[in-house]
């Protein structure tokens, strides 16, 4: 089974960043594999971030019509707009966590597509928050061995019904 996998900023702009050869080795490995599971999700939030700083902040520089490729390429993952119901969610979880604002944003966002895995190293590497997990892409395998559960028989809490039975005389 393939979950959805929300996509963060840093994530994208790592990717992108040749400063440190390890975390864009390990940022693409995530996207790529992403990519063949389908399962990639971002927002309008994480997409601009990456724009505004792949143009003006990274060095080297990205070029802003690559940058642009980039971001529209990232479309196909039909990311969450900022409107009214992620405002809301992101004030909750804001209130509820005393999380940042924009971090709050992201982990709205990040609920509202039903993604179970939040990819950022902005936040926690193992927070919760309800069903959404986050990872680290630098910290974090990406494929784990999946859990194995073993059924043990329960002692009853009670005891039986009925007469208790008298103990054999040894």
């Amino acid at each position: 089974m393939t979950v959805r996998c929300f996509v963060d900023a840093s994530v994208l702009l790592h990717a992108r960043d040749p400063r440190d050869p390890l975390k864009q080795a390990r940022a693409a490995e995530w996207l790529e594999r992403l990519w063949q599971q389908r399962s990639g999700r971002t927002s309008v939030q994480a997409l601009s971030e990456f724009y505004v700083t792949a143009t003006r902040k990274l060095a080297p520089r990205v070029p802003e019509d690559l940058a642009w490729d980039e971001v529209a390429r990232y479309l196909a993952w039909a990311p969450q707009e900022t409107d009214e119901s992620l405002l809301r969610r992101a004030r909750d979880i804001e209130r509820r966590y005393h999380l940042a604002w924009w971090d709050a944003a992201v982990v709205a966002a990040a609920l509202l597509q039903d993604c179970l895995i939040l990819l950022t190293e902005d936040l926690p590497d193992g927070s919760v928050f309800g069903a959404l997990a986050v990872r680290s892409p630098f910290s974090s395998v990406l494929e784990q061995p999946p859990a194995e559960y073993m059924v043990a028989r329960a002692q009853p809490l009670h005891r039986p019904r009925g007469r208790p039975r008298r103990a054999l005389a040894v």
